[in-house]
């Protein structure tokens, strides 16, 4: 249906690795960054997000691979990875002088956001040791041709960290397609990140050069645009209303210009507030779209993290055989449950994604 193979999982030792970097996130809770006195800490990165998402709440053998410089922050980063179940083997520890002039461990601040006031997030990022990944720093021929992977995610949150670090995906999705995985990516723009890097024009040429390697691709009315070039019709109509039949028709575009891609799937999320969403999920493949059941009005407790918890439960439907609509249904009740905790990551169990994918309300369970 999806045109998608599959590596037997008895054949791989993981059934998907995540390429991307892995920051620490510092949470003021309700309050904000400028003011704060105090600040939660989780890890995060939407690469990683995805690994996690499927380790976690889907029960599946998953790895990141990715950079840290070897000092106190970046085993906090790591050990937080150890309580999520993702494999830490694939990381690359990088020394550490002291400072953090050659390499570093990047931070994330993030506010929630609530009613009238937007979520806003400040990255200190720079010269992190993930950023400094080359090509030829990761064996992908031991990692895939040996050890085993049915599926490889990566995006383009790690694409723009460097130059060097989209060298490093295309490299990674050239080996892991000669060894038969499935490549998914998701398109991911962040304005602040492109900014010093030449925009919106600069995005499009690294995707552009990255996703004629992808089987499936993840992106929003934004992602489609920005990072891709492709026009989403009345993009300005979509923060107040949800139509999946102008995102079907987009993806059903970029499919004709890269028909190397098996499924394209999307979120769809008109904001009402910061605290209140329309929410709702699309998938198109082979001709025909599959549209998740929709949340009007959802209330959000923090939305980082919410797209990628889609992603992981939509890969986990399509790695579980379980079907396009099933898998698309997955994937939009597990960003609907992630974004009702804090932190980037899902704190939601298999069967309460499967409940809410049913369409189970939010009584209390006893």
């Amino acid at each position: 249906m999806s045109g998608i193979e599959l590596k037997p999982s008895a054949a791989c030792r993981w059934d998907l690795i995540s390429l991307g970097e892995v920051l620490l996130r510092l949470d003021p809770g309700e309050g904000r960054v400028g003011t704060a006195r105090s600040f939660r800490v989780w890890e995060g990165g939407g690469e990683y997000n995805v690994a996690r998402g499927l380790r976690r709440c889907f029960g599946l053998r998953t790895a990141v691979a990715t950079a840290l410089a070897d000092n106190p922050i970046g085993r906090l980063v790591e050990d937080l990875i150890l309580q999520g179940g993702v494999d830490t083997s694939l990381i690359r520890w990088v020394p550490y002088d002291g400072v953090g002039r050659a390499a570093r461990n990047g931070l994330n601040f993030t506010e929630r956001g609530f009613g009238a006031r937007a979520g806003v997030t400040t990255y200190d990022r720079g010269h992190t040791a993930c950023s400094q990944l080359r090509p030829g720093d990761i064996d992908w021929d031991v990692i895939f041709g040996q050890q085993g992977a049915r599926w490889f995610h990566t995006g383009g949150i790690f694409a723009a960290l460097s130059d060097d670090t989209a060298k490093v995906a295309r490299e990674a999705m050239e080996v892991a397609h000669r060894h038969g995985v499935v490549v998914s990516y998701d398109l991911n723009y962040r304005a602040s990140m492109w900014k010093a890097l030449g925009g919106p024009p600069a995005a499009q040429a690294a995707n552009r050069a990255l996703v004629p390697l992808v089987d499936v691709l993840f992106g929003n009315e934004e992602d489609l645009t920005a990072a891709l070039g492709f026009e989403v019709e009345s993009v300005n109509a979509a923060l107040t209303k949800l139509d999946p039949r102008s995102f079907a028709r987009t993806m059903a575009a970029a499919v004709r210009a890269y028909p190397n891609i098996r499924v394209a799937a999307t979120t769809l999320r008109a904001v009402t507030s910061a605290s209140r969403n329309d929410w709702g999920a699309v998938c198109y493949s082979d001709g025909a779209t599959y549209e998740a059941t929709r949340w009007p009005d959802l209330e959000i407790l923090d939305r980082v993290g919410g797209g990628d918890s889609f992603a992981s439960g939509f890969i986990y439907g399509l790695l579980a055989d379980l079907g396009l609509q099933r898998a698309v249904d997955l994937g939009a009740a597990h960003g609907a449950l992630a974004m009702s905790t804090p932190g980037d990551t899902s704190m939601a169990t298999l069967a309460e994604v499967e409940r809410v994918a049913a369409g189970g309300g939010a009584r209390v369970v006893r």
